[in-house]
């Protein structure tokens, strides 16, 4: 493991640290189950990272560049944030992360990138659905996560993480620019070109699994998980 999957754990720890303790002053009447909590974290954190990391489960698209790839970890963590709350899917994006990192190939790149999309894309579904508990709640939650998720994705490409990423990496923009095109020839270029035609094809298609698939798990087993507010 490189120092900079050291030091990015680290970091995630310290802010996992001190949001919990943040959230227990919040509930000092002693009603909220911490060890309960943290195996539902336990549990729902495996399965995102079984399928986060394991490549088997990770697919590529041949209109779209190598770098990218389809995973489908928020599944688990939609469950975890429907059944209990946006604190539980947080932890979930939190603690798959870190397991991720000393496994990384990207300099913690990619992984810090998923970290911010996939906390767009479950968190405001989640709250949304916290409030409204109803097929009307999970449909705007849907909605407006994807919405968020997709320009998230598209303006961090365009403006920070590719640029980051060539200067981490020490790829150039032609030899990245050449990578692209060999799979989508549209892409003309590491601006919005590489957005609409790499980037927002991709998430779209990556959304629209992982909510059709949360959709029809989590109505299959809400009545098994035992919502508890967090």
């Amino acid at each position: 493991m490189d120092w900079h999957s050291v030091l990015v754990i680290v970091l995630i720890a310290v802010f996992a640290v001190l949001l919990i303790r943040f959230y227990g002053r919040e509930h000092r009447s002693g009603s909220f189950d911490w060890p309960r909590f943290v195996a539902r974290i336990g549990v729902f954190s495996a399965i995102a990272a079984v399928l986060y990391v394991v490549p088997v489960f990770s697919i590529n698209l041949p209109f779209i560049p190598g770098f990218l790839a389809l995973h489908f970890d928020e599944i688990p963590i939609f469950v975890a944030g429907f059944a209990y709350g946006p604190l539980s899917a947080f932890m979930v994006i939190l603690v798959k992360t870190v397991i991720k990192l000393p496994f990384t190939s990207t300099l913690c790149v990619g992984e810090l990138s998923d970290l911010i999309f996939s906390t767009v894309f479950v968190i405001p579904a989640a709250i949304i659905y916290k409030k409204h508990r109803n097929l009307k709640g999970v449909a705007i939650g849907f909605a407006v996560s994807t919405v968020l998720q997709v320009l998230v994705a598209m303006t961090m490409n365009v403006y920070l993480m590719l640029p980051f990423y060539m200067f981490v990496m020490g790829f150039s923009e032609e030899s990245l620019l050449a990578m692209c095109q060999a799979a989508n020839p549209n892409i003309t270029d590491l601006g919005w070109p590489y957005a609409f035609f790499a980037v927002l094809p991709l998430n779209l298609i990556k959304d629209a699994i992982v909510i059709a698939a949360t959709f029809l798990i989590y109505r299959s087993l809400h009545v098994f998980l035992r919502y508890q507010r967090n």
